[in-house]
């Protein structure tokens, strides 16, 4: 396994430094698109707010690019089943926008693993109802914040109510103080979410990787967000590679969608 990582580590290395001579003078580079050329090795994880889809004002008004289930699909294809999903929304949310795809990932920011055979593997107790009770209150306090309370997790959103994030911020430091160690305090984009400290974006990557297809295969993270780190750092923890969106991309979630094209014409 160790002399397989190191080819895949070689074959990468050569494949971004042809990648980033080739790209030297590409009108592409312009709007900042540096990610490397997709290989057939790969396997690809993948974030969906903030990475494929363009960030809105509230979950639920995102929009679903026309063409992002038939290139989730072929690249899918083109990896031989070796790609996947690691968002923070809950996994009925993910399969509602990717429908007709039920593909592998994770949910929850990692609370929840959906295994390439359809099973999911669990981890931690749901957010206390009090905690929820507590934000419910908090959000008719405070007009324009958003509660969303997940399976597992709960996430305040302060995107229209940014006078607000004190309140948000110290409300979710109070509950967190009531169960030490338990849960965890996540950053998002005009959000804070309260997890189950068990669950981090690593756990879909970690378990992923020993199973088939993914096993033994180069592993790629896209994400764009602080929420996304530990899925880099488990990546880079299997020899593969982590590529931000504001680095790689620019930014820009279409250009993200853009280079997934790539990946559908392997």
């Amino acid at each position: 396994m160790m002399a397989s990582r190191a080819r895949l580590r070689d074959s990468a290395s050569e494949h971004l430094g042809l990648e980033a001579e080739t790209m030297k003078d590409s009108p592409s580079s312009v709007r900042g698109i540096l990610a490397p050329a997709p290989a057939p090795n790969w396997a690809l994880f993948l974030d969906l707010d903030g990475t494929l889809l363009d960030i809105a004002a509230t979950p639920s008004s995102v929009v679903m690019p026309p063409t992002l289930v038939r290139d989730l699909q072929g690249a899918a294809r083109a990896l031989n089943g070796a790609l996947a999903i690691v968002s923070g929304r809950a996994l009925g949310e993910i399969d509602r926008l990717l429908y007709p795809l039920r593909l592998a990932g994770g949910s929850e920011h990692g609370a929840v693993v959906r295994l390439p055979d359809g099973t999911q593997d669990q981890t931690g107790a749901p957010v206390p109802p009090g905690w929820v009770q507590a934000f419910i209150e908090l959000q008719r306090a405070h007009p324009g914040v958003l509660i969303e309370v997940k399976p597992h997790n709960l996430v305040a959103h302060f995107r229209n109510a940014p006078a607000a994030e004190t309140h948000v911020r110290r409300l979710a430091e109070e509950l967190l103080a009531r169960e030490p160690g338990a849960f965890e305090l996540l950053e998002a984009k005009m959000a804070i979410e309260i997890r189950p400290s068990a669950a981090t974006k690593a756990r879909p990557v970690y378990r992923l990787m020993e199973l088939a297809p993914f096993a033994g295969r180069y592993p790629v993270f896209v994400g764009d967000d602080v929420t996304d780190e530990d899925g880099f750092a488990a990546a880079r923890a299997h020899g593969g590679l982590a590529l931000d969106v504001a680095t790689y991309f620019g930014g820009q979630p279409r250009d993200v969608r853009d280079w997934l094209k790539r990946v559908a014409d392997l």
